[in-house]
């Protein structure tokens, strides 16, 4: 989420001065080589280091404080998920403030958020912001900069879903083992249709790391353009409805609220994450700050993009993103009545880790 400093508008003002007339296309100019704040570099590897421990913990190791040397050894096979994971959200905020700079809007580098890797299933992060230091001067500026963001993302998160779904385990549909199951957007539900040559809902996709990574990047782009407050989505549509932007606010508040009461109501599968989501939608402000132009609209080209980025909003939103599934425990018999109990009231963490990547339609 990018923080802008916030100013009133001034309508009484403005109309006696000479509307501003943006230039079709903002000219380039050198730009001073930014200082790596300590803060920075710090959280980034602080990141690093928890999502390659959360990695390593997907893969059934056992990193422990208590056996450094182990540990260090066992963190090398949390790479594969950490790797594309923060070449995914590093390409996103990147996008953020080269677009910015390019634009002469002050902007800081990357924070990183860094993130337990347990308990499961966090991923070691809460994602990554850049902070605007000043307000964008026109809608142009502002839609440039908002959906910088999730394009170079999204363009990183694709190869890492299409490589890790064919470095994937594909097995017989078997729900007996239970485990996280992973909601299907359109986009990922077509890639995985494309690459693995089936139908992803009538068998077990058992995810690689970087498929893993590939499916949080795609998660991670749509939860930035959801179209509310001064998130990615919510610049986009500020630049498309600069007056409406707050009515659409407030309906993706009550959307959010919907898609947990309804399918409660019905029984059916919910995430219970978008009850958070209003409430952080609410506490940070359902508006968005002006621009010193309002008025000028988006030239028919960024228009044409603006709605691209609502598109591809709609293919990596999923309304149920992750889901625990327990176990279907089978009839008992005298045979396996023991064991059954043993499995299902006890079971080991690496094996429910190893189920995180079945694909749930």
């Amino acid at each position: 989420m990018d923080e802008i400093i916030t100013h009133k508008d001034t309508p009484t003002v403005l109309t006696e001065i000479p509307r501003y007339s943006a230039p079709a296309e903002p000219a380039a100019r050198a730009l001073d080589a930014p200082r790596i704040p300590p803060l920075n570099l710090a959280l980034l590897l602080l990141t690093f280091l928890t999502t390659t421990t959360a990695g390593a913990y997907m893969n059934g190791e056992d990193v422990s404080l208590l056996h450094p040397f182990l540990a260090v050894a066992a963190l090398r096979s949390g790479l594969t998920f950490s790797i594309p994971l923060m070449m995914i959200l590093f390409a996103h905020e990147m996008g953020h403030y080269l677009t910015s700079r390019y634009h002469n809007v002050d902007a800081s580098l990357p924070y990183f958020i860094p993130g337990p890797p347990l308990p499961f299933p966090l991923i070691g992060t809460f994602g990554a912001f850049i902070r605007m230091r000043a307000p964008a001067s026109t809608r142009r500026v502002m839609f440039d900069i908002g959906a910088a963001g999730p394009w170079a993302g999204v363009i990183l998160a694709i190869p890492a879903v299409i490589i890790g779904l064919y470095l994937s385990d594909v097995t017989p549909l078997d729900k007996s083992t239970g485990g996280l199951e992973l909601g299907n957007s359109l986009l990922f539900y077509t890639l995985s249709r494309i690459v693995l040559g089936v139908d992803p809902s009538t068998v077990n996709v058992n995810l690689s790391a970087i498929g893993i990574a590939g499916w949080f990047g795609l998660l991670v782009t749509s939860l930035n353009l959801l179209p509310v407050g001064q998130l990615d989505g919510g610049h986009v549509i500020y630049a498309l409805f600069p007056r409406r932007h707050r009515t659409i606010s407030v309906l993706f508040v009550i959307s959010c609220v919907l898609m947990v009461l309804v399918p409660l109501a019905l029984g059916l599968d919910f995430w219970l994450g978008w009850v958070l989501w209003a409430v952080l939608s609410i506490a940070l402000g359902l508006g968005h700050p002006s621009t010193i132009d309002r008025d000028t609209p988006l030239n028919p080209r960024r228009a044409l993009a603006a709605w691209a980025t609502v598109a591809l909003f709609i293919v990596t939103f999923s309304p149920v993103p992750l889901a625990f599934v327990p176990p279907e425990a089978p009839l008992p018999t005298p045979e396996n009545s023991h064991s059954q109990e043993i499995i299902h009231h006890a079971p080991h963490y690496d094996q429910i880790l190893r189920q995180l990547g079945r694909v749930k339609i």
